[in-house]
């Protein structure tokens, strides 16, 4: 394979994001483009960073900006800084980044303050609820990117309607249900006591877990649900702290099961065997998907609308009642086979190879 004169920088800072470039970075080692990996820190924790990059055998990062556990915006300006510096040294040919978190708008904000191309992996997603900071951060950083790799059909839409078409915008499938066909036969079964039936739970919005009398009502709820099917809670660090400055715990035995965050490929092979999910996460929606799993997703709106037409999901609010009535009904939804929607597998070849025919077509001297 020849080397090619293509040099891509690459931001990732969450777990959603350390498993798609997972799939991305090796496709583009494949194809010979040179690749330098940024870190911001955004995920700090070894449980939702270090060993994601180990077990799914990510390169280590060329930087890591340390970044972390600070609001909004004191992070993003960090990161900003940061990345700005960087960019200066490096001048890639083009930055890319990774869906909605505030290391995608850093990494887009300080490529376009520099001049530098952008490329937006799960371009074009939509909740359209701009209280959500991800729904304003895919937006800016949508309408910066001059490359939209979109994971759907309606994401390319979404951004007809805001006037971004072209041949920047590309259908690509989505990288995250490659991640999982490829990594699924190595699952691995996480140190946690379980019971022979169960569902799966994590909460980590800040919208979820910063107010106390919310997270008080859906730990409630999930212990509600408990008492028809032991729920297993996943613990992201946040929600862990907030869980302690509260005084939260549960206060049923066995109802509901606390453990810490698990890796990616345990991760899977919890999908592989509970009955049905409960989640604020975007990813994690998904990934319930591709295992035909049910879930009830701990929010107002999901940008994957796709999962609430094909009755994979549905939407819930945070009260104890709604909690369990949205467990209810989804327990006794038959999920079927994946949406086409999603891609056959491909989605990160895809993107290698537009990349490379884009920047990338003169192999390096």
């Amino acid at each position: 394979m020849p080397i090619l004169s293509l040099h891509i920088l690459t931001v990732v800072g969450t777990r959603p994001q350390f498993i798609k470039a997972a799939m991305v970075s090796r496709a583009l080692a494949e194809a010979g483009v040179r690749e330098t990996l940024v870190h911001t820190g955004q995920h700090y924790d070894p449980g939702m960073s270090e060993v994601f990059f180990a077990e799914l055998g990510i390169p280590a990062p060329a930087v890591n900006l340390g970044a972390s556990g600070e609001t909004n915006g004191a992070m993003t300006g960090r990161m900003l800084e940061g990345l700005e510096r960087i960019l200066g040294q490096l001048a890639p040919d083009c930055v890319l980044v990774y869906g909605d978190t505030n290391s995608t708008l850093a990494g887009a904000l300080a490529a376009s303050a520099l001049g530098l191309p952008v490329a937006h992996v799960e371009a074009g997603l939509r909740s359209f609820d701009r209280s959500m900071p991800e729904e304003v951060n895919r937006v800016v950083a949508d309408h910066l990117a001059r490359l939209h790799f979109c994971p759907t059909p309606v994401a390319v839409e979404n951004l007809a309607r805001e006037g971004v078409r072209g041949d920047g915008v590309m259908l690509v499938g989505d990288v995250m249900f490659d991640a999982a066909q490829h990594f699924r036969e190595r699952a691995r079964q996480p140190s946690i006591d379980l019971p022979g039936r169960f569902a799966l739970a994590t909460l980590h919005r800040p919208a979820n877990v910063d107010d106390p009398r919310r997270l008080a009502g859906l730990l409630a709820g999930l212990e509600a649900v408990g008492g028809e099917l032991p729920v297993l809670l996943l613990l992201h660090p946040r929600t862990a702290r907030r869980m302690d400055e509260a005084g939260l715990r549960p206060s049923v035995s066995g109802r509901l099961i606390l453990a810490p965050a698990v890796g990616y490929l345990e991760m899977l092979w919890l999908l592989d065997r509970c009955s049905l999910v409960l989640t604020d996460s975007g990813g994690l929606q998904k990934e319930s998907c591709f295992f035909a799993r049910p879930c009830v997703v701990l929010r107002g709106t999901t940008e994957w609308v796709e999962l609430l037409e094909s009755g994979h999901a549905i939407l819930s609010g945070p009260e104890p009642e709604a909690v369990l009535a949205s467990f209810q009904r989804m327990r006794q939804a038959a999920c079927g086979a994946v949406p086409g929607v999603y891609g056959g597998g491909t989605a990160a070849q895809r993107i290698a190879q537009a990349l490379v025919g884009w920047y990338g077509h003169v192999p390096a001297a």
